[in-house]
């Protein structure tokens, strides 16, 4: 049995819970922002070079704690700049995580909640690998701090591998770590979940944290999306649509709704009509993402002048809806793809 087992990640603490945690020590208050400031903003994860901490303090949190710190196994980069990272977890299991420039000075971070996913989307490389275990807050928070070695993030999408709905508990403790002005430090204009639509759990998030909410829609019935999506049995469109008129939104703020095309599938100028119609009422955008084809899929991409009609019906009818654009186009871009190669040769 490794040392850090019997001790408690630092990283997998909210900031409540340091405190919390530090009180049952008998420490200061402050003592929880000098920890936080340490961590997340220095990026120190050695006790012993916690200056401002005393000799006596960093031994005593020695004997209890740890800090964890990532290291990617590999990494992928475009020539556009998107680089994917495949980082190797304590039990021997991988996730992904992806870094797209946005401009210059611009970037977002993509990262995963989840080793692999129970929701078995059919387009999605990730479900194929089945769903194994939740990520820990630390192992969700612990992607930002790794590429964040690299230069700033200034926007973070929880859209990478697994539900971030399915694992709640572990997903809001992250947030509220990401929050922190003594860590991270990010407002929540600049993080957004993404879920495939579970519905009681879309409700349990707004009571708990707030966070830019996208939905990934990808059919405009319950015939295509129940194949497409097997949530949609559990939870169909018209529930899914009536649970996101009743999502609570700051002001200025959207619903975001994804919709990867797909060739001869949900592509359609009728599919097009139908997305006006299930959108009435609803501050919502869209954001249409071209299938991105991958080995072992039947699915493929539609043609530019069927994506292009399609934008361009929805934003004749007021919908705001954006196309995507691909990133990573040569790398092992898909969510999925860089961990199916590497695993392949394990």
């Amino acid at each position: 049995m490794k040392d850090s087992d019997s001790k408690i990640d630092l990283k997998n603490l909210d900031p409540d819970e340091l405190l919390e945690f530090l009180s049952g020590m008998g420490k200061e208050r402050f003592r929880c922002d000098q920890l936080l400031r340490w961590i997340y903003k220095r990026g120190v994860t050695d006790l012993d070079q916690m200056t401002d901490l005393s000799k006596v303090l960093r031994a005593e949190l020695a004997s209890k704690v740890f800090i964890s710190d990532w290291q990617p196994q590999a990494v992928e980069t475009s020539v556009d700049g998107t680089r994917k990272f495949l980082f190797r977890l304590e039990d021997g299991s991988s996730v992904e995580t992806v870094r797209i420039p946005m401009d210059k000075d611009r970037s977002t971070l993509c990262i995963s909640t989840q080793v692999g996913c129970a929701m078995q989307c059919v387009f999605c490389l990730t479900g194929s690998f089945g769903f194994q275990r939740n990520l820990t807050a630390a192992e969700i928070v612990n992607q930002v701090c790794a590429v964040a070695k690299e230069g700033p993030i200034n926007n973070i999408v929880l859209m990478g591998m697994g539900e971030p709905l399915h694992n709640l508990d572990n997903v809001v403790r992250a947030l509220k770590i990401l929050y922190a002005p003594a860590g991270l430090d990010y407002s929540s204009r600049k993080i957004t979940l993404s879920t495939c639509g579970l519905v009681p759990q879309m409700a349990e998030l707004a009571k708990r944290i707030s966070v830019n909410l996208a939905v990934s829609l990808n059919a405009t019935n319950d015939e295509v999306r129940d194949l497409l999506m097997p949530i949609n049995k559990r939870y169909p469109l018209d529930e899914l649509m009536a649970a996101c008129r009743k999502f609570p939104l700051a002001s200025h703020r959207r619903i975001t709704f994804e919709y990867i095309l797909i060739r001869d599938l949900n592509d359609s100028i009728a599919d097009a009509k139908r997305m006006i119609k299930l959108l009435h009422g609803i501050r919502a955008k869209v954001n249409l993402i071209p299938f991105n084809e991958h080995e072992g899929s039947t699915y493929r991409c539609p043609a530019e002048s069927t994506i292009s009609a399609f934008q361009t019906y929805l934003l004749n009818h007021d919908v705001v809806a954006i196309r995507r654009a691909s990133k990573g186009q040569d790398i092992s871009a898909a969510c999925g793809q860089l961990k199916g190669k590497l695993e392949k040769n394990i």
